[in-house]
């Protein structure tokens, strides 16, 4: 038999077997882990109940995300790519000055408790990490939060002298970040002492905006108080430039407390 090999020259090669679009079971087994794993936790979720939820066969798991802690660290990571993160991005290039960074990025962490269209999985999933750490949050904080964390801790630092790694800048950070995870994660309580607390947009931005002026003030004061602790006449910030326009500005008022050796007046830390 002799087969004509000019009439098969000319067809296309064989097309490899085209595999089924991963998206579409890729989002469905994170809404369902993310749901899964608020209910239970990372310890007492399974892989075998999320692939039910999700109508994915159990073996996509490891397919797509490797195993069970790579599924959860995406759910992780997930709850931070937010628009309010984009924000955040944006007043960090954007601010003209420390004290204009930390009122934006106050209201940008505020605003976001409007945007939640869906249940709130991300609260409950923070929950359980914080009474059952996971290695996946080290990988998250480490992506995700660190560069913003230490972006805020040097405008802190700028506004009271200090540098960024200073405790004392360190626990006015952590003080900052207090005031608004409050209304982030007490909002069950918060309902309860304040049923007529309804978190609009407009009472939002009024909250951010006195989250933003109590902080100020206290860092002003801070920055006076540092400045004639150490008893220097020429303000300069730890790296000998020129000091932050909020301490350059309270430079300028009078100070309560007298420096002069003979008055008995006396600062105490």
């Amino acid at each position: 038999m002799c087969l004509d090999m000019s009439s098969t020259s000319t067809l296309a090669p064989p097309r490899p077997r085209r595999r089924p679009s991963d998206a579409p079971t890729r989002e469905k087994l994170l809404d369902a882990a993310a749901e899964v794993f608020a209910h239970k936790g990372y310890y007492k979720a399974t892989i075998r109940e999320i692939c039910r939820r999700a109508g994915a066969n159990v073996a996509a798991v490891n397919y797509t995300f490797g195993d069970k802690l790579g599924l959860y660290t995406e759910v992780l990571r997930q709850l931070f790519r937010t628009p309010e993160r984009a924000r955040l991005n944006d007043v960090l290039d954007s601010a003209g000055s420390p004290e204009e960074l930390l009122r934006h990025v106050i209201f940008a962490r505020l605003q976001s408790l409007c945007e939640r269209k869906r249940p709130d999985w991300g609260f409950n999933i923070v929950m359980h990490e914080f009474s059952e750490p996971t290695p996946a949050m080290t990988r998250v904080v480490d992506e995700g939060m660190r560069p913003i964390y230490e972006r805020v801790l040097k405008a802190v630092g700028e506004i009271i002298g200090l540098p960024a790694e200073h405790e004392t800048t360190r626990l006015c950070n952590n003080s900052i970040m207090g005031q608004v995870i409050f209304y982030t994660y007490s909002q069950p309580v918060l309902s309860r002492l304040q049923p007529d607390l309804k978190l609009t947009p407009e009472r939002l931005e009024r909250i951010a905006g006195h989250i933003a002026e109590f902080t100020l003030a206290a860092l002003q004061q801070m920055a006076r108080h540092e400045h004639e602790h150490m008893g220097s006449p020429k303000l300069t910030t730890p790296n000998g430039g020129a000091a932050s326009g909020a301490i350059a500005r309270n430079s300028r008022r009078p100070s309560h407390v007298s420096k002069e050796k003979g008055s008995g007046a006396h600062i105490h830390d």
